[in-house]
């Protein structure tokens, strides 16, 4: 395994709940740590020395006070709230270069903000390539009066792993030209899964597969499972924090019916399989059969790109099943990678729940963000517009605050030709550097459209 060096930095769990009602007050320390995230040693960020970072649960209304101290001795860090809307808490949003400068080493800042609204969402690093490096964790909001009726609930967070180190992940992106760092070495279902062995390696009748996997009690890469009674209702509460991959989801021999989605309720609807992209997270409610042995796969694969990568899998284990027992079918396929017909079928079924407002029908005005991948003197760049962004010295929202001319003061623009092509490279490789900001009145409804043009 390729790797910088590092060292393995002992923490302190520091964690307080307020008396006072509706405070959550948490110090964390964020430091690098040697773990096994599918049964080969690498590097994790690690939150008071646990991989994935802790699970947060709050109520809507509550106020979240964390306190994060920067135990890493050569770089910065910040913690971005995925979901969190944020209102009156602009600066709380962890997003550095925008929102505020990196936590230096030996620093501590402390986040604090109110969680307004109920819905499942995570947090992650947003720095570098941190996300990469394994910070992130759950972050469960839930409502007073609960409008959903179910037994029990489990929370599956999804991330891709490679076994490379972030460091050189990032030295390789950033090269010129570019090399690329491959696709995932496994995909892990809450921090565990396996990328020298498979689960399922007994149905593979040709033997010529992966070995079947054997795990020890306390192995960090063995699989959580799922344990259900029979004739219930469970909250399955997705949520997808990958660095590359696009991921499609499946229990074998149950069906899936999607409440929520991005932290919103919406109109119920039955899937035998979901897909779920980075940043998006979904609430699946799952009716256990009646049969109360039975163990079934929970299988998480690769969409969107051509798969390179072993499935994820963990066991949905009914109660009375023998804890030797093995599932008897094989795990769901994952559908083919390029079926964008099925991924578009998916998405239009999404409406937002009764009772709750729909996206107004007309707007003020519109943006046309346009999505492609570009160079600047042969480095691969991204780029919006043909523009990629450059980070300013002082973060955006201190800039606008205090009037200071840290960034393009020129607007970057809403005219945009009609002419790409999404399915072909763009005309114009080459792209150019920026700052600017858009600017619009408050109050106003803005319509932004995103068109992707990286197939």
């Amino acid at each position: 395994m390729a790797a910088i060096v590092l060292w393995l930095v002992t923490v302190v769990v520091v964690a307080v709940h307020s008396a006072s009602a509706g405070v959550i007050e948490s110090e964390w320390e964020v430091g690098y740590k040697f773990w096994w995230p599918d049964c080969k040693e690498g590097i994790v960020m690690a939150i008071n020395g646990k991989f994935p970072g802790p699970t947060i649960n709050a109520v809507a209304g509550d106020t979240l006070i964390i306190h994060v101290t920067n135990k890493l001795s050569t770089e910065g860090v910040v913690i971005h709230w995925h979901g969190i809307r944020q209102i009156g808490t602009p600066w709380a949003d962890g997003a550095a270069g925008v929102t505020q400068c990196a936590i230096s080493p030996g620093e501590t800042f402390t986040y604090s903000f109110t969680v307004d609204k109920a819905g499942t969402h995570f947090y992650h690093g947003h720095y570098g390539m941190q996300r990469s490096a394994g910070l992130y964790g759950m972050l469960i909001v839930r409502s007073p009066k609960e409008r959903l009726r179910y037994d029990g609930e489990f929370n599956l967070l999804l991330s891709d792993w490679w076994h490379q180190s972030s460091h050189l992940q990032e030295l390789l992106l950033s090269s010129s030209p570019m090399r690329w760092i491959g696709e995932p070495h496994s995909l892990l279902i809450n921090g565990r899964g396996q990328s020298n062995c498979s689960q399922a390696a007994y149905f593979d009748k040709g033997g010529g597969g992966l070995k079947q996997c054997t795990f020890r009690e306390n192995d960090q890469c063995a699989p959580e499972t799922l344990r259900v009674e029979p004739n219930r209702v469970y909250r399955l509460r997705i949520a997808s924090t990958t660095a590359l991959a696009s991921l499609n989801l499946a229990v074998e021999g149950h069906q899936l019916e999607v409440v929520e989605a991005d932290g919103n309720y919406v109109a119920p609807f039955k899937v035998n399989d979901i897909d779920i992209y980075s940043g998006e997270t979904y609430s699946v409610l799952l009716r256990t059969n009646s049969i109360p042995s039975t163990k079934h796969w929970i299988s998480v694969g690769v969409r969107g790109r051509k798969p390179n990568t072993t499935q994820a899998l963990t066991v949905l284990h009914y109660v009375d099943a023998p804890d030797a027992e093995r599932p008897i079918h094989p795990p769901p396929v994952t559908p083919r990678w390029d079926d964008y017909d099925r991924s578009k079928s998916f998405s239009k079924k999404i409406f937002a729940a009764k009772g709750y407002p729909p996206p107004p029908e007309k707007s003020d005005d519109q943006l046309i963000l346009l999505n492609t991948q570009n160079l600047i003197d042969n480095y691969t760049k991204w780029a919006i517009n043909n523009v990629s962004l450059s980070v300013p010295a002082t973060p955006y929202l201190g800039s606008i605050r205090y009037k200071l001319s840290a960034y393009d003061l020129k607007s970057p623009g809403k005219v945009l030709k009609g002419d790409y092509d999404i399915m072909k490279p763009p005309v114009n490789p080459n792209t150019t550097k920026g700052s600017g900001v858009y600017n619009f009145p408050s109050e106003i409804v803005v319509d932004v459209i995103l068109q992707n043009a990286n197939v």
